[in-house]
């Protein structure tokens, strides 16, 4: 464990508010899909020093363990884990919410949809330490490959005035600018043609453009108060102020393309970040330089009761992350697919105590 681990504080699973309430069945559920991607891949391990390795061992019991009940997945979790409480007072814990949007849409463009979702263009190379130019913005982890070198990709504002059109990269169409919005924030959507057929569409890359939270503009404007800006009034300002709606969103640069992802399990999440199936109010996606995928982490939010109409605690997997996602006790969850899970998601904005749960053999327990 590093100098980051400080921040981890070890406690009993009995000082974790609601762990013994807790369906623990439906969290291994999730970190199931984890284990059995690590049976043969690895992920990244995060600075906080919870390694990959350290937890192959759980990975290797939990492929083990067959459909566990909710008592023998608490004590699978209790035997191979120890809750560590993260402690940072330069940021307290917070969650936010996200979700899979379900749009309707089509293959070919009408005077009716639209809205192009693209694919990632050919000369979109990602930029690492080797082939970052002298002077290039330290920030931009994505670049337009050229005969001279790397140069800054198309912003949001020119891709969508048409800088890539012509180059078949269109993978669908929807109607709604602002649903195509929300969709490139949530980084997926689930695409529904009038002939029944489905498609998911999932995160590819980005333009290498920062992420700037339109929310965040509309309070410091004054537009929306501080405690009532959400997803859903984001949503009626751009639907309320439609001929203000393409400068504001165009002001955040970053622009998201898009792979489709193939549909095994309609009822189950997009695969996201950790390679897996993301699981409705089990899947989280957390600060990816900090943490493991696969990581559970158990979330005390007690003034969160959009899930069931209960305080939330509630043990969650590390399988996701994002751009604003950023710091050892902040995490995003997933509320699942389409208007509902939508309501629930765009409503999260809530203060939260976290509890890592670190393998055993890394605490010396």
């Amino acid at each position: 464990m590093n100098r980051l681990a400080k921040l981890l504080r070890p406690l009993g699973f009995a000082d974790c508010p609601g762990w013994d309430r807790d369906d623990q069945a439906l969290a291994f559920s999730a970190f199931r899909r984890s284990a059995d991607h690590a049976a043969n891949n690895s992920y990244k391990s995060g600075a906080l020093g919870i390694s990959f390795e350290a937890l192959q061992p759980v990975f290797a019991a939990a492929r083990d363990l067959a459909d566990p009940d909710t008592q023998a997945a608490r004590r699978f979790f209790e035997t191979h884990f120890i809750p560590c409480r993260i402690v940072d007072e330069a940021a307290p814990g917070f969650v936010t919410g996200f979700y899979e949007p379900e749009i309707e849409a089509a293959l070919v463009a009408d005077s009716y949809f639209n809205v192009p979702f693209l694919a990632r263009p050919d000369d979109l190379v990602k930029v690492t330490d080797e082939n970052r130019p002298a002077g290039f913005d330290p920030s931009f982890a994505f670049a337009r490959k050229t005969e001279t070198g790397l140069v800054e990709y198309d912003d949001r504002r020119a891709i969508e005035q048409g800088s890539l059109a012509g180059r078949g990269l269109e993978l669908a169409f929807v109607a709604d600018r602002v649903d195509a919005f929300f969709a490139h924030v949530q980084g997926a959507a689930r695409l529904h043609f009038g002939n029944g057929d489905v498609m998911r569409i999932t995160y590819a890359a980005k333009s290498g453009h920062a992420f700037t939270g339109i929310g965040r503009i509309l309070v410091a404007e004054g537009e929306i108060a501080a405690d009532e800006i959400s997803m859903q009034s984001i949503r009626r300002w751009l639907r309320d102020n439609a001929d203000r709606a393409d400068d504001l969103i165009w002001r955040n640069r970053s622009y998201i393309f898009f792979r489709k992802a193939d549909v095994d399990d309609i009822a189950a999440g997009p695969v996201a970040a950790a390679k897996v199936p993301l699981t409705a109010g089990r899947s989280m996606a957390v600060d990816k330089l900090l943490h493991t995928f696969g990581t559970p982490f158990f979330i005390d939010a007690p003034t969160l009761t959009a899930f069931g109409n209960a305080p939330f605690s509630r043990l969650m997997i590390a399988q996701d992350t994002g751009t604003a996602i950023v710091g050892p006790a902040r995490g995003d969850l997933f509320a699942g697919s389409g208007d509902a899970a939508g309501e629930i998601a765009g409503g999260i904005r809530h203060r939260a105590d976290f509890y890592a749960l670190v393998p055993r053999a890394l605490v010396g327990a």
